[in-house]
């Protein structure tokens, strides 16, 4: 596929995000492209939600200014880390996950910690097969390979390793204290700000292959928060200080050190953590798998990562990927 029109695109909203007017003809001359296809570019970013205005005898502008990836800065910020990890830029992709696994089972040989973003999304998943909404520009789309030589069922308690990354990065960058919901969500303030995704490929006892897709809320517009069916946050309303650059290296370290962690030592030294941190600490909830439900108080994680509940005075743990955990608001 010629990636020249994403390409294009890209540098469109780079030249717009150094906010003010800047004309066509100018973005024409710069891009070295036709002044007809600056207006189609336009109209195309204007379709993907970004809000682009034009004035006649001053050219266009950016309603609000974008938090854009910028691979040198993405490299200078890894580099302050001390952090070796790979990371890859596409502008536009069908999901950051599907890219990876894709290049898994087609054999195509991975660094573990290699690291995929992209501006936007146009198939973006959540769990359970839910859409994962992914405007252009907006948002952190962000997926880590790792491979796991222990076999798929040492891979069981990575979800919680990661949510502890994520709130390591935060907490980092913005001095955000966020909240984890098992098995993979964050939240602040009560409201969901990211979500993780992990998908194996690999063998019960032999190497695996993992994929982990992350999704932050950093900017989220009006207009794509619509297809969200729960409460929701974003970056943007808690901090000003927003650099999706410095965003990802840290991201990428701090993933770097728990996953290398869990490696060594599985989740001894993370369980007491993650549950200083349960979004749900004793709050009754339903967990359902769509075919069961079972209601109890929320006690934390156990030490394999299980969630563990309190059911008539008893504690009973539960694992499973695709259980859904929800506040009893009964």
């Amino acid at each position: 596929m010629n990636n020249a029109p994403q390409g294009n695109k890209l540098a469109i909203l780079h030249a717009l995000n150094q906010r003010g007017f800047i004309s066509g003809q100018l973005l024409a001359t710069q891009l070295g492209i036709s002044r007809a296809a600056i207006s189609k570019h336009i109209k195309s970013l204007q379709e993907m939600g970004i809000d682009i205005f034009s004035l006649n005898g001053k050219g266009y502008c950016l309603n609000e200014s974008l938090p854009l990836l910028n691979p040198q800065n993405i490299v200078a910020s890894l580099q302050r880390l001390s952090c070796q990890n790979s990371v890859e830029v596409q502008p536009i992709i069908d999901s950051t996950n599907s890219e990876l696994m894709r290049r898994i089972q087609q054999g195509e040989a991975l660094d573990s910690g290699q690291v995929l973003v992209a501006e936007m999304q146009q198939a973006g998943r959540g769990r359970r097969g839910r859409v994962w909404q992914s405007p252009f520009g907006a948002n952190l789309y962000y997926s880590y390979y790792w491979r796991l030589d222990d076999g798929l069922q040492a891979a069981m308690g990575v979800s919680i390793a990661v949510g502890l990354a994520v709130y390591d990065a935060i907490e980092a960058l913005y001095g955000l204290s966020v909240e984890l919901k098992w098995p993979n969500d964050i939240y602040l303030n009560g409201r969901k700000l990211a979500g993780v995704l992990v998908e194996l490929e690999g063998q019960v006892e032999g190497p695996c292959h993992l994929v982990i897709g992350i999704g932050i809320n950093l900017q989220m517009p009006e207009n794509a928060s619509k297809g969200i069916d729960q409460p929701w946050t974003d970056l943007a309303s808690h901090t000003h200080s927003l650099d999706k650059n410095v965003l990802v290296a840290q991201l990428t370290h701090s993933l770097a050190q728990r996953l290398s962690l869990y490696e060594k030592s599985g989740l001894t030294a993370m369980v007491e953590q993650w549950n200083k941190v349960n979004a749900f600490a004793n709050e009754m909830v339903t967990l359902s798998t769509g075919m069961r439900t079972w209601r109890g108080i929320c006690e934390g994680i156990d030490p394999q990562g299980g969630i563990v509940l309190r059911q008539d005075g008893e504690l009973k743990s539960y694992y499973g990927g695709e259980i859904s955990l929800r506040k009893d608001e009964a």
